[in-house]
């Protein structure tokens, strides 16, 4: 008997529960990044980074000139999201839906019913791009071009590769994701009818020439 097929080389997984909390840029609250490129770039020089918040309290944004943002409520009853040139005034309250900003705007931040927690995907502009989703059917590389990072996020229920239907190792559950790199073969789908997954797809916008091959 053939051994089952693995993960593809160099795909990470993370949990919430492993990954470390540290302070905001502006020491208003707690992130847990999940990864970042380049690999250890600090906050002022990755091209991507991708962590998980938890908003306690009342309070502004930190600022990132040069920053896409996209958020997403993971848990909680919301929070409001205002910027303060009145670009806009977002109401932050249904689970695996993102909202797109400026990293320079300044954001004040208020909680519509107790702290919640968010997915947040920074992206540096003229070197990157995000297209963030929330899925609830078969998640497939065949959509994906050869260029892009993908990186899973449980937010309900489980999902399984389609690559074997044995191995523990190929499950997914709420709270857990995958990263995986450029070029990856990947099949993923839900066990039953309710469950949710992030996809991120982080795509290079600089030219080929100019840009270090994340594989």
């Amino acid at each position: 008997m053939s051994a089952a097929p693995s993960l593809p080389a160099q795909a990470r997984r993370f949990a919430l529960a492993e990954l470390t909390p540290m302070p905001w840029k502006n020491g208003g609250g707690t992130t847990r990044e999940i990864a970042a490129w380049p690999p250890a770039a600090g906050l002022d020089a990755f091209d991507w980074r991708l962590s998980i918040a938890d908003i306690a309290a009342d309070g502004p944004f930190s600022a990132f000139p040069g920053i896409d943002r996209q958020i997403v409520l993971l848990d909680g009853a919301g929070v409001r999201l205002q910027a303060r040139d009145g670009s806009f005034d977002h109401r932050l309250v249904a689970v695996g839906e993102p909202f797109a900003f400026a990293g320079e705007a300044t954001v004040d931040a208020t909680l519509l019913g107790g702290p919640t927690r968010d997915f947040n995907v920074m992206t540096r502009r003229g070197r990157c791009h995000a297209h963030v989703q929330c899925a609830g059917a078969a998640i497939d590389s065949a959509e994906v071009q050869a260029d892009t990072t993908v990186v899973l996020y449980v937010l309900a229920g489980r999902w399984r590769s389609d690559d074997t239907r044995s191995a523990d190792a190929d499950l997914l559950a709420a709270g857990s994701g995958l990263l995986l790199p450029p070029g990856s073969a990947f099949r993923w789908l839900p066990e039953h009818e309710g469950a949710r997954c992030l996809v991120v797809r982080l795509q290079s916008t600089q030219p080929s020439s100019d840009r270090e091959t994340q594989s």
